[in-house]
C-alpha cells in the first residue's frame, strides 16, 4: 500500500476516534476507457489504481451506485467459486473486489466486476466499512 494511503487512513482512524465530526464522503470514480479507479475522500484525491473491468462479450454497468453489501471474502457461485476478497457489491452480481491476477490490471479481462490489487481492495473496503456504505458513491463512466 502506498505511504500516502496509509497516512491518510491512519488520520481517518484518529479523527473517527477523537472527534465528533460526521463520517467522510467517499467518491469512487471508475473510467472504463482508462481502466483506472480514482478514490476521493471529502473531495480530496486519495488514490488512483489500475483496474480490470469487463472483457469483450461482457459488460461493467455504467452509472452511479452505492455499495449495498460488503463481504470480506465472497466466492462466486456464477464462476466456479472463484474467490473475491474484499467484495463491495454495487449492482446485482457486480462488485469491486481484489484479485491475484495483477498482471491483467489495466486491461478489460473480467466478466463485469471491477478488479483491484488485493491490498488496494482491502484499503478501499476498510475505508468504506469505517465511513459507511451510505456515505459512498461509485460512479462508472466510459
Amino acid at each position: 500500500m502506498h505511504f500516502r494511503v496509509v497516512v491518510f487512513l491512519a488520520a481517518l482512524c484518529f479523527s473517527a476516534t477523537y472527534s465528533t465530526v460526521s463520517s467522510a464522503c467517499i467518491t469512487v470514480q471508475i473510467r472504463l476507457s482508462q481502466q483506472t479507479m480514482n478514490v476521493y475522500v471529502d473531495g480530496a484525491h486519495l488514490a488512483t489504481w489500475p483496474v480490470s473491468t469487463a472483457r469483450p462479450g461482457y459488460r461493467t454497468p455504467e452509472g452511479t451506485f452505492q455499495p449495498y453489501v460488503l463481504e470480506k471474502m465472497h466466492y462466486s457461485r456464477l464462476y466456479d467459486y472463484t474467490p473475491m476478497p474484499h467484495s463491495m457489491f454495487f449492482h446485482g452480481n457486480f462488485a469491486i473486489h481484489g484479485t491475484s491476477e495483477t498482471r491483467n490490471l489495466g486491461r478489460p479481462v473480467s466478466h463485469g466486476c471491477v478488479r483491484l490489487r488485493r491490498d488496494n481492495a482491502k484499503a478501499l473496503f476498510d475505508l468504506v466499512s469505517r465511513q459507511g456504505r451510505e456515505n459512498t458513491t461509485i460512479t462508472i463512466t466510459q
